[in-house]
């Protein structure tokens, strides 16, 4: 990660495109260089010879390549070099394999020929945002004792350490895991340490969302589509269970799934099988299910609104995260947190907290949880002076200091 003095803004992160068709580079080059520090090669020995010279971040590299390498072996090769680089995979002819093989070759994502700007761009910035947080991250002494990899779970309250025992327990074993939280308590957060301290660890994460997606397109999301499946349907798509085989499903806000697709998803846990939308040709998993949720799933099944049978297979094992109102003493650590990832990202001197504006902190609600304490530290960084160096409670918002 470039480093940067508090007085000066965040340095570009350096974005490598890999395309052999010149005005195709020069498009995307124009259309990310005021972002970002735009590098580009038109095949996979001129992409080595620039990353062996210049650090690489991000990555967008075309699957076919003129010359001895493809875009696949220009990946695994780069990622040799800087193995936290973030690479977006450019395909004209998307299939299961190219797609699967792209991800566990450490592809982030991959987009299909052609190229919509806006699309890239949102997989471009969604990757920038996760390399500078798993920068930030490795720059934090760890706040906890032991050898789990707890990357972005900051908190030593004893409600933290069950959680840590917890995930120490059943990260060893395939069992479904169902986790519990407020929205903001950062599930994801869980699921993602769960996965890294398994033995599937080297096999892809894939999150979805279950509540953003209408049921037709959660469905084409889960499962996958072959070509003509449905109107707009123009080539065959591999679904979310595909992309995370050998590797760990998350399925965030799970109470939200239809009764249909709850039919689907518990075939898939009891049979590892599953066929596409508009396919028949059954398809084997090995996938490990995580799920979570801010509803009480058992007070659903009893309203009917939840399978029963399906609420038995995600509740195997139940991790609670408490909400923040429940670890406070984690609060001062948390803001610590969030000054050095905001402070270094917006270059402000911002680095302590006055006592008056931490006990308003500290006793304040939060019905936002974590999420909205960040939120909070991020705004009074940005709102500083940039020779400020403590937060005090005028760069608070009037919703928290008028009500402590």
């Amino acid at each position: 990660m470039k480093v940067k003095t508090a007085t000066e803004k965040p340095t570009p992160l350096t974005l490598l495109i890999v395309e052999d068709q010149a005005s195709h580079r020069r498009v995307l080059e124009a259309h990310f260089s005021k972002q970002y520090d735009v590098l580009t090669a038109e095949h996979g020995q001129r992409a080595l010879e620039i990353a062996s010279q210049r650090p690489v971040d991000l990555l967008i590299v075309d699957l076919i390549l003129p010359g001895a390498m493809n875009g696949m072996e220009v990946l695994q090769k780069i990622r040799e070099m800087y193995p936290d680089v973030m690479a977006i995979m450019i395909t004209a002819h998307p299939t299961v394999r190219t797609a699967v093989q792209a991800m566990k070759d450490g592809a982030i994502d991959y987009i299909e020929k052609p190229i919509d700007l806006d699309e890239l761009k949102t997989m471009v910035d969604r990757a920038a945002e996760q390399y500078r947080r798993k920068q930030e991250e490795a720059l934090l002494q760890p706040q906890h004792s032991g050898t789990l990899d707890l990357q972005g779970i900051v908190g030593t309250s004893e409600a933290m350490q069950k959680v840590y025992r917890m995930i120490a327990k059943v990260a060893a074993s395939n069992a479904t895991v169902l986790i519990r939280g407020e929205s903001g308590t950062g599930k994801e957060l869980v699921a993602k340490a769960i996965h890294r301290n398994s033995n599937r660890a080297n096999g892809p994460f894939i999150a979805v969302s279950c509540a953003a997606l209408p049921e037709t397109l959660l469905e084409s999301e889960l499962f996958g589509h072959e070509r003509n499946a449905f109107t707009g349907a123009t080539s065959q798509k591999p679904g979310r269970f595909e992309l995370a085989h050998k590797g760990t499903l998350f399925l965030d806000e799970v109470a939200e799934i239809s009764p249909a697709i709850q039919v689907k998803l518990l075939r898939v846990l009891q049979e590892q099988e599953f066929e596409r939308l508009g396919g028949t040709k059954p398809i084997k998993v090995d996938v490990r299910l995580l799920a979570a949720t801010n509803k009480n799933l058992k007070e659903m099944v009893n309203n009917k609104t939840f399978r029963d049978d399906l609420y038995y297979r995600l509740h195997v094992i139940e991790i609670y995260l408490p909400p923040l109102r429940e670890r406070t003493e984690d609060i001062p650590l948390l803001v610590e947190h969030f000054l050095n990832h905001y402070g270094r990202e917006n270059g402000k001197r911002l680095k302590s907290v006055a006592p008056e504006a931490m006990h308003i902190l500290r006793n304040y609600h939060w019905p936002g949880n974590v999420r909205e304490l960040e939120n909070v530290i991020e705004r009074a960084v940005v709102l500083a002076d940039r020779d400020t160096e403590l937060l005090t409670p005028d760069l608070l918002p009037d919703s928290i200091t008028k009500t402590v």
